[in-house]
């Protein structure tokens, strides 16, 4: 049976509405960053000019209205894009996003990644590794949740222990802590942990790093 003619089947071994092939390209269309050709999709799955336009046409009339994404010709491509007729509720958690958006000073990033590779750690030992105090950069980096108080260390005074959150873990795009890059892999690659943290390879600036889900830290 041709591939366009297929049916993904549900768990429950009933055929879809959709067939296999209408599905790849709503799949490729979901991935690509700007509008896909028909010739590109032809070569891509090796069908021919006829069954990616039926496909196509399959595909937008299974989204329809109903659905919250749309396919679209856009400048000599396809694209799949929202919905128009929930343009309302989109707007509304644009701006809820950009509520919670973030720009962290270098010296916030810095501290965040003194933090993320000595953990636990001191507010003493992280001065000593930055060579300034870094009181109110860690409140602020406590306040957003970013990292957290794990204790006390057993020494005179009996100071703070600090280290990372889920959060960081989140918003840096990572699994776990151990999925940082050593310091000696870095070396290796002449890269500085802060440049890692920021996606940064470029000379310290005054312009704050923005991220997603934060607010604004000095």
């Amino acid at each position: 049976m041709s591939r366009s003619l297929q049916k993904i089947e549900g768990a429950d071994g009933q055929a879809s509405r959709l067939s296999v092939l209408a599905a790849q390209i709503e799949a490729l269309l979901f991935l690509a960053s700007s509008p896909v050709p028909e010739g590109e999709m032809r070569t891509v799955l090796g069908v021919s000019a006829g069954e990616v336009s039926s496909a196509l046409s399959e595909l937008s009339d299974h989204l329809g209205n109903s659905h919250g994404l749309v396919v679209r010709s856009v400048a000599g491509g396809w694209v799949l894009e929202t919905n128009p007729h929930f343009a309302e509720v989109l707007a509304l958690f644009r701006d809820s996003a950009r509520k919670g958006r973030v720009r962290l000073s270098r010296a916030a990033v810095e501290t965040l990644a003194v933090i993320a590779y000595n953990q636990p750690v001191t507010r003493a030992e992280v001065e000593e590794l930055r060579g300034v105090r870094s009181e109110r950069v860690i409140e602020t980096l406590l306040s957003h949740g970013l990292i957290r108080i794990a204790g006390r260390k057993k020494a005179s005074g009996s100071p703070l222990l600090y280290r990372t959150t889920p959060r960081f873990l989140e918003i840096f795009g990572l699994e776990a802590i151990a999925d940082l890059p050593s310091l000696e892999e870095l070396g290796e690659l002449g890269a500085d942990p802060l440049d890692d943290l920021t996606g940064s390879g470029e000379e310290s600036s005054s312009e704050p790093a923005e991220y997603g889900e934060m607010t604004d830290a000095p």
